[in-house]
């Protein structure tokens, strides 16, 4: 099949197929193309293609300046795809009878991913290990990489971790698909925390394809530890759709062909998910539709919890104490997009705003329920607009309901039951002063616990519009729950 030769990330920047993975040890002089930034924003790019040359203020290599400012993995994988990106390009040029001034031995590089990428144009499908790639974090031996990854409690800076899974996800994406097509971030399904791993030890981020549809495709990525030999403690599902550069359309991409019985399972349960998304966008509501059975007991869900908020709403000094509306947990910051963050395309990049929220969304449960909250999950993320340099980005913050006596998490390793889960919704908006107006871009929802509390204030609802916003999550947790593998 012809399987190595058609993963055009390897040896490129350091990078090979899973085994062994590339490292990272110090920040680079140059680094990567940032496609992974105008994915992550709805796809939009101020270019026609994901070829286009870099902007003013480059290296020599035609690599932006900004890119060594980066998160060092980040680097590291955006220049892994840059310059597999290069070759590919160089050798579509050579192939349309093109002259080149690189060396011999890019020439044969460029030539062995062509080989490959012919051979697999050929086939009627891709396995999931043609996609499969990944990093390793050298903790124990690398100060300055641990440090970068150290949060003040001496523990893993999942902020961090969230930019390295988007620009990963991107280049498998990349590994998949035939070409040079626009690839783009239609949302990440699930990040789940199995447990809380010690930043001294070093780690493993791999991932691969694990469905495909028409268009788009699943990508499971996992984080595993050597000092536990090699369990992972971390799980992400992100979800990419193919489209023309010059059209924007959706594109067909290879199908996926699993040979394992475990990749097997993994792709009926990506089929699974995305026959639940679309069941999930018809039950939406929407003025003037009938609405739908599903979206009939979401209401009715939503008129329970609004009856159940009113003596706090009409007599709160009557109210019961251990309950509180769901507006009073609200928090927000305010900042400006700034060109350091960008991708080639003058986009933002995608990792730095879900890193932003999620540092957000931990301040706000810090500030709800007292005690230092664990991270357990990242339950869904939406892409809905781009954000463009020098926007000025609001981060609004609240809790949208909690679980007081705790919840029984099968998937986590060492979680107490009893323990109180909140759920946090974050939403960043573009705003603009001089029009006083505002176009929300991402959505972002967390869970995290709060251990050491036999309980927490239950969140209610002041309006019609947050009892619909509460249920409809409750519901989407419930179900996405039904989903896990």
């Amino acid at each position: 099949r012809g399987r190595t030769a058609a993963c055009r990330l390897c040896n490129s920047a350091g990078l090979r197929r899973i085994a062994p993975l590339f490292s990272c040890a110090r920040p680079f002089s140059s680094t990567s193309d940032g496609e992974a930034d105008s994915e992550k924003n709805g796809g939009n790019s101020n270019s026609s293609s994901d070829t286009a040359a870099a902007p003013a203020g480059t290296t020599t290599d035609d690599v932006p300046v900004h890119a060594t400012l980066k998160n060092p993995i980040v680097a590291q994988l955006w220049k892994a795809r840059h310059e597999a990106k290069r070759r590919l390009s160089l050798s579509d040029a050579t192939q349309q009878g093109g002259s080149s001034q690189t060396t011999d031995l890019t020439k044969a590089a460029a030539a062995l991913i062509q080989k490959g990428h012919d051979g697999a144009m050929s086939t009627d499908g891709k396995a999931p290990s043609e996609s499969e790639t990944g990093i390793e974090y050298p903790f124990s031996s690398d100060e300055y990489l641990r440090e970068t990854y150290r949060n003040p409690w001496g523990e893993m800076r999942f902020g961090k971790i969230l930019e390295d899974l988007d620009a990963l996800a991107g280049n498998i994406a990349f590994n998949h698909v035939h070409g040079n097509p626009l690839i783009v971030t239609a949302g990440v399904d699930r990040i789940r925390l199995r447990n809380q791993p010690l930043v001294g030890q070093d780690q493993t981020l791999s991932g691969k394809v694990t469905w495909t549809g028409t268009s788009s495709m699943e990508i499971k990525m996992k984080i595993s530890s050597a000092a536990d030999g090699g369990k992972e403690w971390l799980e992400a599902f992100f979800t990419f759709v193919t489209l023309d550069p010059d059209t924007k359309r959706p594109i067909r991409i290879a199908p996926l062909q699993p040979e394992t019985s475990e990749e097997r399972a993994h792709f009926e349960l990506g089929a699974l998910k995305a026959r639940a998304k679309k069941v999930a966008r018809k039950n939406t509501l929407t003025q003037g539709e009938q609405l739908t059975e599903a979206a009939q007991k979401i209401d009715r869900e939503a008129a329970e919890l609004l009856e159940e908020a009113g003596t706090l709403l009409r007599m709160p000094s009557l109210a019961d104490p251990s309950t509180i509306l769901m507006q009073q947990t609200a928090q927000s910051n305010a900042m400006m997009a700034q060109p350091q963050v960008r991708n080639l395309h003058d986009r933002i990049f995608g990792g730095f705003l879900m890193r932003r929220a999620y540092e957000l969304a931990f301040s706000t449960a810090y500030l709800f329920g007292g005690v230092l909250p664990r991270f357990l999950e990242v339950d869904d993320i939406s892409f809905e607009s781009p954000v463009d340099v020098g926007d000025l980005l609001v981060f609004n913050s609240r809790v949208l309901y909690t679980q007081p006596n705790g919840a029984d998490l099968d998937f986590v390793l060492d979680h107490d039951p009893t323990s109180p889960l909140i759920s946090i919704e974050v939403e960043a908006w573009k705003t603009v002063p001089e029009t006083a107006t505002a176009k929300c871009s991402n959505h972002f929802y967390f869970t995290f616990s709060l251990p050491g509390k036999d309980t927490c204030r239950t969140v209610l609802p002041g309006n019609i519009n947050e009892a619909r916003t509460q249920a409809t999550r409750m519901a989407a947790d419930r179900d996405q729950a039904g989903l896990r593998s």
